[in-house]
Order: C-alpha cells, then structure tokens, then sequence
C-alpha cells in the first residue's frame, strides 16, 4: 500500500512517515499543497494524509482539486483546527475522514487501516468491456474461460483498469507498480503489457492494450 503524507512540518511528516512504514506500508512526502496536489493527482496512491494548513494551497484546496480531477484515492485530513464549521469544511471539500492533532499512533493507524479496508470492500472485481479481473484471486476472466496472473501482472492490469481507459504513461506505471525506489526501467512495462495482451488473447477478451507514442498505454473495448 501506497501513501502521500502532504504536510509542511516536516518533523511531523517524519513522524508519520516512520509510523506507516513500520506497520509496512510505503511512504512518499512532501510539503506544500501545490507538489500535494501534482503528487496526488498521478493516481499511483491508495491513500492520501493531508494537513490543512500549508503554503501555496491549504488542504481543503487541494482535496477540491483533486476531487475535481476525479481523483476517489480516500483522504484524512490533519489539523490542529478543531471547529466543527472547519471539520464540515473539510469533509465537504472531499475528505473521508478528519483526525485533529496532537493524535495518538494508535488512533491514526486505525482510522488509516478504516480507510483502506472501507476501500477495499466496495469492491471484489474490476470489469471493462467482456473481461473482468478477480481482486482476490489474481484472475482475468471473460465468460467461462479465465488466466491466472502472476503479482506483476496483477498490479499492471489493476492500475490499467482502475484508469478507465485513461493514458498512463511508462513513469506512472513504474511509480505504481515497481516503486520510486526500483530499479525498473521503462522496458520492464513494455515486457508486461506484452504479457498481458497474450494472456487477454488467450481467454478471448475484447479488450486492447493501446499504446500511444510517447504518452503511455491504455485500455479500449475493441469493436
């Protein structure tokens, strides 16, 4: 699971960096709403930790961005603001949940694990065209016939359909998948959407990976 803490005190950025990471989840942070926003809106996220107050844009700023930009990627909003009028701000602004600070680790990791979990549920399948992907079983299906995909391909093939048919360029797909800190190079997303159009072939699904020159790859319903 991936995690954009966007907080412009950076010993409190830190601090809930190290308490995520040590419960095993991956941690990207930065400090002012304006790289928040840029951050966020590449989709590569299952959760955003914002904070209100910060330079360029505040929170609610930019959970209306990206809101806007039809980003659903659950927010919990930070604050030291506990007026009911600035928790109802937030909420209407686009955020899931508003924890205030000082919290208690215990507290933000369960209302994190909430988030996630609330996520989680509102879905057991992702479908496009005649094909759907199983999340719990790492399987294409198209009628009756189905292929099992490996964890790479399953974490390709999710981040393509969770796109809607939106280009996602080779760097996204890297991020997504492969990590910031990996050593993956663009031909290792050539190689898996190699894979995966074998595997959609092979089961009889009418659904495409397109790859548009220069800008990525995306998913299109074939006629």
């Amino acid at each position: 699971m991936k995690v954009l803490v966007i907080e412009d005190e950076k010993m409190v950025a830190e601090s809930i960096r190290a308490i995520l990471e040590s419960k095993g989840f991956e941690v990207e942070t930065v400090y002012d709403g304006e790289a928040g926003t840029e951050y966020a809106e590449l989709g590569i996220y299952d959760l955003l930790i914002l904070d209100v107050m910060m330079p360029k844009l505040n929170g609610f700023q930019v959970a209306r961005q990206v809101r806007a930009d039809r980003c659903s990627t659950p927010i919990l909003m930070l604050t030291a603001r506990s007026d009911i009028e600035d928790r109802i701000q937030g909420l209407n602004a686009g955020a899931d949940y508003y924890l205030t600070k000082p919290f208690d680790s215990r507290e933000l990791l369960a209302c994190v694990n909430a988030l996630l979990r609330r996520q989680g549920d509102q879905v057991d399948e992702l479908r496009m065209g005649n094909t759907a992907l199983d999340l719990a079983s790492c399987t294409l299906v198209c009628g009756e016939n189905s292929v099992r995909l490996s964890a790479r391909e399953f974490d390709v093939m999710r981040f393509l359909l969770q796109g809607k048919g939106r280009v996602l360029s080779k760097e996204m797909i890297l991020a997504r998948v492969w990590g910031y800190d990996s050593n993956a190079v663009e031909n290792h997303v050539e190689v898996y959407m190699g894979f995966l159009r074998k595997k959609l072939q092979s089961i009889g699904s009418n659904l495409k990976i397109e790859a548009i020159r220069r800008l990525g790859y995306h998913l299109e319903v074939a006629e």
